[in-house]
């Protein structure tokens, strides 16, 4: 071992190598090339110490090696962090997956934000310095009814700026039913208690009362706080205070603040095509809430952000805090945001520009059409392919209970297992193939999955076939 040891070149010896010049010009910075070589040296170092090494007989063979580690590690890191990847899921707002996509107006307009200087800060009228919470307060105002309105960066943050904010050492009451846990163990107690808020529980798991509220009011309280169950249902035996009577018991006892965290944000009533019970932004304001928060990424469908909609008194007291400025967005956020909001004013036509809306409203139907035009154009030899249907999901914690009838092309694979070829599209397919297997098949649910996508699915499908197959 130590004679390996011994055979292992210096590093400025590999460093003259041609092989390892060219390389380097692949990365452009020296000193990040050196230092990945000085690292695989000493792990190689090591290993023949501890007998695990790799077989190599010579010095110019450890060579080698070294070489083709480091070509190994150019790849690995010129390889694309972030990238783009088909969603054969028929979870629509797959939170995995980036929930929702934006429209083909809301990306031109954050690559024009992106390409130039804009009025992000700046009064163009007047030449003076503005403000970014400006920017799109008039147009989610005319959105939500809202009497103001700001944009901090996801609805998480909304929710403590205005526990932060408004009840920090005060008491927030809250039914015992509605401390809930959403994704990343991000817990609405643990976030009031994050505030400085003092959290009074009222009623129990599944049931809470007009007298619960009130009996728990007292000097300290500061806020009535409504959270809306959006990514669970709880059914039976089961009652809750609507945010209209909670409006009615704060004005009759001291007039405590009213806050609903409605959490996925409907601009849209889904509820007129029977699809959930989603109470819309602008029925949870016009009900008397002071202040609502909501996500622009769920089923508003743009970008990540956090929406706080409500009276001008808080809202203006909000801009004030500390925490504007940690949780505040930038402007291609705001950017994403105007063009998405825009499009609730066009009527259906704009609601169908918005991708994470269009897939919720299409029939059955319309998805079949895409089903077929992948089913025909799929030719196997030893697979096959068939028209199936399903239900897909909404996702992002939206809806739970709520599925939507689907159009499924399922392939059975013969020998090959179906989550082999599941792995398969997902890692050897450029973009990625996201997809499950169901029923000892390959599931692909064409509710998410666009018109374009289709051929890069079917000729990923054939690649894969005669690989597999051989």
């Amino acid at each position: 071992m130590k004679e390996k040891v011994r055979s292992i070149p210096a590093v400025h010896d590999i460093q003259k190598e041609t092989r390892f010049q060219l390389l380097m010009e692949e990365i452009g910075e020296p000193s990040i090339f050196t230092k990945w070589l000085r690292e695989e040296t000493e792990k190689l170092r090591n290993s023949f110490l501890e007998n695990s090494g790799p077989t190599l007989h010579s010095r110019e063979e450890i060579k080698d090696y070294l070489l083709d580690r480091l070509q190994d590690k150019i790849y690995n890191f010129n390889e694309e962090r972030l990238c783009r990847v088909i969603n054969a899921t028929g979870t629509i707002l797959h939170t995995n997956l980036g929930r929702s996509n934006l429209s083909e107006a809301a990306a031109q307009k954050v690559l024009a934000a992106a390409r130039h200087y804009s009025n992000l800060e700046y009064n163009i009228t007047t030449g003076d310095r503005g403000s970014r919470h400006a920017v799109l307060e008039d147009i989610i105002k005319e959105t939500t009814g809202a009497e103001a309105a700001m944009v901090v960066n996801n609805n998480a943050a909304a929710v403590y700026l205005v526990l932060k904010a408004l009840t920090s050492n005060k008491e927030v009451i809250v039914s015992r039913g509605q401390l809930v846990e959403i994704g990343g163990s991000f817990r609405v107690s643990s976030i009031m208690e994050e505030s400085g808020a003092k959290l009074v529980e009222v009623g129990t798991t599944n049931k809470t009362h007009r007298q619960d509220y009130e009996k728990a009011i007292g000097e300290e309280t500061a806020m009535l706080m409504k959270v809306h169950k959006s990514n669970f249902k709880t059914i039976g035996f089961t009652q809750e205070v609507p945010l209209q009577e909670l409006t009615e018991i704060a004005k009759e006892n001291g007039d405590p603040l009213v806050y609903e965290d409605l959490g996925s944000g409907a601009l849209y009533d889904f509820k007129q095509h029977g699809i959930g019970d989603e109470p819309t932004v602008k029925e949870a304001l016009s009900s008397g809430a002071d202040l609502v928060t909501f996500s622009g990424d769920k089923l508003l469908g743009g970008p990540q952000a956090g929406i706080i909609a409500g009276k001008k008194q808080w809202i203006d007291t909000l801009k004030k805090h500390q925490l504007a400025r940690v949780l505040r967005v930038d402007k291609l956020t705001l950017a994403a945001l105007e063009e998405t909001l825009k499009s609730y004013f066009k009527g259906e036509d704009g609601l169908k520009e918005i991708p994470a809306v269009r897939m919720v409203l299409e029939s059955q139907q319309t998805v079949t059409n895409r089903a077929n035009k992948l089913l025909n154009g799929l030719r196997f030899s030893t697979w096959t392919s068939n028209l199936e249907s399903d239900v897909s999901k909404v996702g992002g914690g939206t809806m739970p209970e709520v599925t939507l009838p689907t159009a499924v092309v399922s392939i059975t694979t013969g020998t090959i297992p179906p989550a082999t070829v599941v792995e398969k599209l997902r890692i050897t397919c450029q973009p990625a193939i996201v997809t499950r297997a169901k029923d000892n098949k390959v599931w692909l649910d064409l509710r998410t999955v666009n018109g374009e996508e289709i051929e890069i699915i079917t000729t990923s499908l054939h690649r894969l076939e005669s690989e597999l197959e051989k």
